[in-house]
Order: C-alpha cells, then structure tokens, then sequence
C-alpha cells in the first residue's frame, strides 16, 4: 500500500526544491494538500509522479489532466502570490489547483467548464474544509468578470494564445501566468498589467497538454 504522506514529500524533495523552488510558501502549500485526493481512485498511485496526470474527458471530448507537479510548482513562484490577493484559478479541473492557492491567497475563484469536474472540486475542497474557494462551472476562456479585477489569474494548461477576455480581467499591477505554445515544447509567460498596459516576460520552457479552448489564437488580441 502506497504511503501518500511519503509520496508527497518525495515529490517536494525530487520534483520540487531541485528545480528551482524556493518560495517556501509554494513548497508548504503543496506539501500539506494531498494531491491523490483530486485524482480518480483507479490511478492515485499515479498522483505524484512527474507527469501530467489524466483526470477525465472534457465536455468537449478531449481529456483533462493534472499538471505536472515540477511545473505547476514554478508556474506559481513566478505568480509570487501574496496572502491578501484574489486569484482567478483557469480549468481547476477536480480542484487541486485551488487547494494549493487557497493556502497561498485570500480569496480563490475557481472555473471549470466541464461539470462533472466543477463538481468534483466542490466536493474535494469541502473534505478538506478549504471555504476560500468560489467553483464556477463556466466558459475557462471567459473567466469570471463578476469578481474582476484579479491579481493574479493562473491558467492551468498550455494555451495557443492567452484570450484578451482574461488579461483583460487583471487589476492595476496583476500578473497572469500561463505556458504559451502551439507546439508540446512551449514557454512559461508572465504577464502583467501596469496602468492600461501590458507586457510579458519569458519564466521557462515547458511542456504541457493544451487546455481545451485555448487552442485557436484568439484574432482580437494580438500582443
């Protein structure tokens, strides 16, 4: 029987702290969530390996997945999350995300598009008594505007291009964090907002499956 408590501090100590991670607030907010819980039971021993974990098939016929833990890690130390921000969780998928940025933020709204995974995050988050978390069951690529501006968004898969409707939804000073590629080898992306402009900067190389939806460059945004 797989000890998942050992399971989760071997990924911090082989995924995560060699590759660069020394926010310990990233580090203690993943160590404490058990990412089997978000994972369906017939492959929770696949939870913490280095891989992009299967989690379902997507309203849309295509799978989701659960990020890699190395790159979810760096994506969110690149986020630099401060405990009195709000952030906006893109395809939470069963809520694992959210959990992790819940220890992280203030206030957390999550939104997932395909139902039977918004569900599954709302009963995830429940058992583990997380009530700073908002599930949305809604379009990924419109975000939530109710609850804009964020200081931060983060997008949980690779995107063709980040859609105007979400950088549009930063706050004065907000960064959004997202892999952007066409390709499986793609880069990491920090974007932020100062005033009425934005600007970009490379964080790293990745390779994650695309989130469905975000494939298409969207023809109203070009940066």
């Amino acid at each position: 029987m797989i000890d998942y408590a050992i399971a989760r501090e071997n990924m911090i100590e082989s995924q995560v702290r060699p590759n660069g991670i020394t926010d310990a607030r990233v580090i203690d907010a993943m160590a404490e969530i058990p990412r089997e819980l978000f994972v369906p039971s017939a492959i929770k021993s696949l939870a913490y390996m280095d891989e992009d974990v299967p989690l379902a098939i997507g309203n849309d016929g295509k799978k989701r997945h659960l990020m890699e833990p190395m790159t979810f890690a760096r994506m969110l130390q690149a986020a630099a999350i401060q405990p009195n921000e709000c952030v906006l969780d893109i395809g939470c998928a069963s809520g694992y995300s959210s959990a992790v940025l819940a220890r992280l933020a203030q206030l957390v709204v999550a939104v997932e598009e395909t139902q039977e995974l918004a569900e599954a995050a709302n009963e995830n988050l429940l058992r583990l008594e997380i009530n700073n978390v908002a599930v949305f069951n809604a379009s990924m690529s419109e975000g939530h505007r109710a609850e804009a501006p964020y200081d931060v968004i983060i997008i949980n898969g690779r995107a063709g291009q980040v859609p105007e409707s979400l950088l549009s939804q930063l706050g004065d000073g907000g960064r959004l964090v997202v892999v952007v590629g066409t390709t499986d080898t793609a880069q990491a992306l920090v974007y932020t907002k100062t005033g009425d402009v934005i600007a970009s900067r490379y964080a790293f190389d990745a390779s994650i499956p695309m989130l469905p939806g975000f494939e298409k460059a969207d023809p109203g945004f070009v940066f």
